[in-house]
C-alpha cells in the first residue's frame, strides 16, 4: 500500500504539472460550470421562481460538473494511451494501479478548484449556505466522493476508446442523459413513468437532493421513495457501489492495454 501511494502521488504531480504547463485544461473546470450557473440562473431562474431557484440551482451545478469532470480522466487515460505514456509507466518498476489512481487522484483535485470556483460565483448570484459548518463541509465532501466515482467510469471509457477524439466523444455520450434525467435542474413531476423511476434512483438525484438538506437550500423539487428519504447514505452507497464496480474494471483494462 505505501508503495501504491507513493508511485500514486508522483503520477498525480505529473498529470498537476500538465496542468501547470497548459492553464487552458483548466477551462472545462472553471468557466464552463460559472457558464452553466449565469445561464440557468439568470436564463431560467426569473421565470421558475427568482431566489429560490438559485439556491435551488446550485446543488444540482454542484453535481452536473463533478460529473462531467470525468472527462478530464477519460481523455487524460486516452490521451496517455496514444502518445505511449502508458508503455514508458509499463517499463518502470511501479505499481500498475498508481497510474490509474494517480489520474484519478489529480483530477479529483481539479475538481476541488471547480467546486470552490463555483461556490464564489454561486454567492455573487445570491446563493447561500443557511445550515452548519459541520453539514456545508458533509456536502462538499459527498460531491468529492461522487467525483472520485465518477472518475473511475471516466478512465475505464478512456482505456476502452481507440483514439483521443473517440474519448472526448464517448467521454460525454453518458454523461448529459444520466446528468438531466435527474431532480438536479427541475422537477421530476412532469417526466413519464419510466424516466422518472431512473430519475428517482439515479444518483445524481441523490447527491443533488442531498447536498440542499446539508446545505440548508430549499428543494423546489421533491422526490418520494426510499432512496429520497436516505438522500445522503443511498448516495454514499452509490459512489462505493461505483468505485467496486469500475475500479477492477479499469485496472484489469489497464494491464490489458500496457501488455499489448
Amino acid at each position: 500500500m505505501r508503495k501504491v501511494l507513493r508511485d500514486s502521488g508522483m503520477v498525480i504531480w505529473r498529470n498537476l504539472l500538465g496542468v501547470r504547463r497548459n492553464p487552458a485544461m483548466l477551462t472545462a473546470a472553471t468557466v464552463q460550470p460559472v457558464m452553466f450557473v449565469l445561464v440557468l440562473a439568470y436564463v431560467f431562474g426569473d421565470s421558475l421562481g427568482g431566489g429560490p431557484y438559485r439556491e435551488f440551482l446550485m446543488a444540482g451545478i454542484f453535481t452536473q460538473t463533478v460529473t462531467l469532470n470525468a472527462a478530464f480522466t477519460t481523455i487524460g487515460m486516452a490521451n496517455d494511451l496514444q502518445k505511449g505514456i502508458i508503455d514508458r509507466f509499463r517499463s518502470l518498476p511501479m505499481s500498475r494501479v498508481a497510474v490509474i489512481l494517480g489520474r484519478t487522484g489529480s483530477d479529483l483535485l481539479i475538481n476541488v478548484l471547480g467546486l470552490a470556483v463555483m461556490s464564489i460565483c454561486g454567492l455573487a448570484i445570491g446563493w447561500r449556505i443557511n445550515g452548519g459548518v459541520v453539514d456545508a463541509v458533509a456536502a462538499y465532501g459527498l460531491l468529492l466522493l461522487f467525483a472520485f466515482a465518477m472518475s473511475w467510469v471516466g478512465a475505464l471509457v478512456g482505456l476502452v476508446s481507440r483514439s483521443v477524439e473517440v474519448a472526448q466523444s464517448a467521454g460525454f455520450l453518458w454523461m448529459y442523459p444520466v446528468t438531466f434525467i435527474s431532480s438536479a435542474f427541475i422537477s421530476l413531476t412532469n417526466l413519464p413513468g419510466p424516466l422518472r423511476a431512473f430519475a428517482e434512483w439515479n444518483p445524481i438525484t441523490t447527491v443533488s437532493d442531498a447536498c440542499r438538506r446539508l446545505f440548508g437550500n430549499p428543494n423546489l423539487a421533491p422526490t418520494a421513495g426510499w432512496a429520497a428519504e436516505h438522500a445522503a447514505g443511498y448516495s454514499v452507497l452509490a459512489c462505493v457501489a461505483i468505485i467496486a464496480a469500475f475500479l477492477p474494471l479499469a485496472v484489469s483494462r489497464y494491464r490489458w492495454a500496457a501488455g499489448r
